[in-house]
């Protein structure tokens, strides 16, 4: 045979050979589509960074000279996507909320005192519910505390207005969430006159000063007013009255509260004025987009535990130890 046809001969590829050149070819295509995906994500989180604000407390609190008239409840202050934008951007919170919680709740058993309380308040279907199904919802229940505050008991009766609220206040490590709360001490209570007037006006001042020792301990407050329409209010109650499966949620005194509206906004208004203070300010979320408003809150409570940047506790015990005694037993 000539030596050209020696040189032109191709090597027969082994069975071996065979297999590190489809193991290098698949790694190499599992690399470019983790690159893509990378890629995709990073102009996703680029794309979604552009609809929301960075600072939603500051979109949302409740400054001075705050009037809750000009605020629009059909808005969507501090986010330019649609609906299925926003619950897109909801369920991406979710992971990240979840680790913030359950920082805050080891920090506790390593001796940390701070502790958030997450105030809910709003007219009938605001939507109360759903912030405590998609954003307390969120995060591991062992670490969070609902209280939902009905008409006082006899009992509670006996003591001081605030009296039933310090009880439910969470302890270090938990979010507490107030489902309505102390305000309904100068919401309906001023409205209906449950109280003499000199009695109510007085309760301001003595939420003020309850805050500012819950905050002096490590609490931080967030209190949250949704603000719905009276004509979505009125669509609600409406499709409550239509379903069968909604019947169980509609209460006839809703009506009756519902006449009461401008007077309820009046109440609301002198609340957010006299106690949005820098140890426990108000924010004010619109919420005749449910979808909103549960992402608003989400965010609140988000910034708040980035803010407090939760630690975990350093171990009190040798981990090199703990490790061989683990690998020799």
């Amino acid at each position: 045979m000539a030596k050209g046809d020696k040189k032109g001969k191709k090597k027969k590829l082994t069975t071996a050979d065979i297999a590190k050149q489809s193991f290098a070819e698949a790694t190499k295509a599992e690399q470019e589509r983790r690159e893509v995906e990378a890629e995709e994500a990073r102009v996703e989180a680029e794309r979604l960074a552009t609809l929301s604000a960075p600072n939603w407390r500051q979109v949302l609190q409740a400054g001075h000279g705050f009037q809750l008239t000009e605020l629009d409840p059909s808005s969507t202050p501090g986010f330019k996507g649609d609906k299925a934008e926003g619950e897109d951007e909801l369920d991406e919170l979710d992971d990240d909320l979840a680790d913030l919680q359950e920082r805050l709740f080891a920090e506790s058993r390593g001796g940390g005192q701070r502790s958030v309380l997450l105030v809910v308040q709003g007219m009938d279907t605001s939507g109360k519910g759903g912030i405590m199904r998609h954003v307390v919802g969120a995060v591991d229940p062992q670490g969070v505390e609902i209280t939902a505050f009905k008409a006082p008991t006899a009992q509670e009766k006996k003591y001081p207005f605030l009296w039933r609220i310090r009880k439910a206040l969470p302890s270090p490590g938990i979010i507490g969430v107030f489902d309505r709360s102390h305000y309904e001490d100068v919401l309906i209570a001023r409205v209906r006159n449950l109280v003499p007037r000199a009695t109510w006006i007085r309760r301001y001042g003595q939420i003020n000063t309850f805050e500012r020792g819950v905050a002096a301990k490590g609490t931080v407050i967030v209190k949250v007013m949704l603000h719905i329409s009276k004509e979505e209010q009125g669509r609600r109650l409406a499709e409550r009255l239509e379903r069968p499966d909604k019947h169980w949620k509609y209460n006839p005194g809703d009506i009756d509260e519902r006449e009461l509206w401008d007077e309820y906004m009046e109440a609301y208004q002198v609340a957010i004025e006299k106690c949005s203070t820098l140890a426990a300010p108000w924010y004010v979320v619109p919420a005749d987009n449910k979808w909103y408003a549960r992402l608003a809150v989400m965010h609140l409570l988000h910034e708040t535990l980035q803010a407090m940047d939760p630690q975990w506790p350093v171990a009190d015990f040798d981990v090199e130890e703990e490790k061989r005694r683990l690998a020799q037993s």
